[in-house]
């Protein structure tokens, strides 16, 4: 990875970590359009860049997430429409939802190599790609935090809608840019607590080979 893939990509993570705040500050002083496109020209170099280099199959329907936000602010500078960027974190929630709830389904799906293989849920996506080898009650563990993630997409969404709706810009941002990222600490907090209780072998240091 070279410097400007790093630069690229570390603008575009700051960029979406501070996405409210950068659309409240941008609103007091430009227009939609003029927030739009400069969102747009940091995070869509880095974006095209993920496209390309997207090869683990584990995390590559989380690209749908930036694509979309991308195709949402084209819109809004488009249109100059303040009610397409309040949208984003409702769109961002929704398009997760529909990442991890389309694994949670039983079935088969084709890999890279045309084979058959059963749907993994997300969460096992990710596990696996620190450890392949899974317990069934690992693999159910992983099934059933995929279930809760989703679940808090949906009332995460929820709420960021009922902001978007009727809040005011402050307290708009006050919960996408900070509130909603500690719940989401929460939750990781939580799921790794839990799963150093419930699975006592992941503490113990492998052995060196």
């Amino acid at each position: 990875m070279n410097a400007w893939s790093v630069i690229l990509r570390s603008l575009a993570a700051i960029a979406l970590l501070a996405y409210p705040a950068l659309v409240y500050f941008g609103m007091s002083s430009g227009s939609p359009r003029q927030v739009s496109l400069v969102l747009l020209l940091v995070m869509a170099p880095a974006l095209i860049l993920r496209l390309r280099k997207s090869s683990q199959q584990a995390v590559r329907g989380l690209v749908a997430v930036p694509i979309t936000i991308i195709s949402i602010l084209l819109i809004a500078a488009a249109l100059d429409g303040t009610n397409y960027i309040l949208a984003t974190p409702v769109a961002a929630n929704v398009v997760l939802l529909i990442a991890f709830g389309s694994t949670l389904r039983r079935g088969t799906t084709v890999n890279r190599d045309n084979r058959e293989q059963p749907v993994m849920p997300m969460i096992e996506r990710f596990a696996r790609l620190q450890n392949k080898d899974l317990s069934p009650d690992k693999q159910a563990w992983c099934r059933m935090w995929t279930w809760l993630w989703c679940a808090f997409f949906i009332a995460n969404g929820t709420t960021a809608l009922l902001f978007a709706m009727w809040a005011t810009m402050k307290w708009w941002a006050l919960y996408n840019g900070l509130l909603c990222y500690g719940l989401i600490g929460i939750m990781f907090a939580t799921e790794w607590l839990l799963r150093r209780r419930r699975f006592p072998d992941l503490q113990k240091p492998r052995a060196s080979r």
